[in-house]
């Protein structure tokens, strides 16, 4: 299944300053190794190194937080939005 992944301006320079980018794949996991395959070191940053979702990132599919879906397993259907989006804290 082909998406269309949103990526956020920290990771932009692993996908040569492209703010979307189409990747391939039936779950998220799927979807994250295709990403991998061609911008190369884009997981590392999205996936802690037991392989799940690093805790200060969310990942949307479509509009759905896959936090409360299945995780990695969350299904991409053809043509689905994927939102990677670092979470950002601060305050005074």
């Amino acid at each position: 299944m082909s998406v269309k992944v949103r990526i956020p301006t920290i990771l932009r320079t692993y996908t040569g300053g492209q703010a979307e980018v189409a990747a391939e794949g039936a779950t998220l996991s799927e979807v994250i190794a295709d990403l991998e395959k061609n911008h190369t070191g884009i997981a590392a940053r999205v996936l802690d190194d037991q392989g799940k979702l690093r805790r200060f990132v969310n990942v949307y599919v479509n509009d759905d937080d896959v936090r409360f879906e299945q995780g990695l397993e969350t299904a991409t259907p053809e043509g689905a939005g994927v939102s990677i989006i670092p979470a950002v804290a601060g305050g005074c």
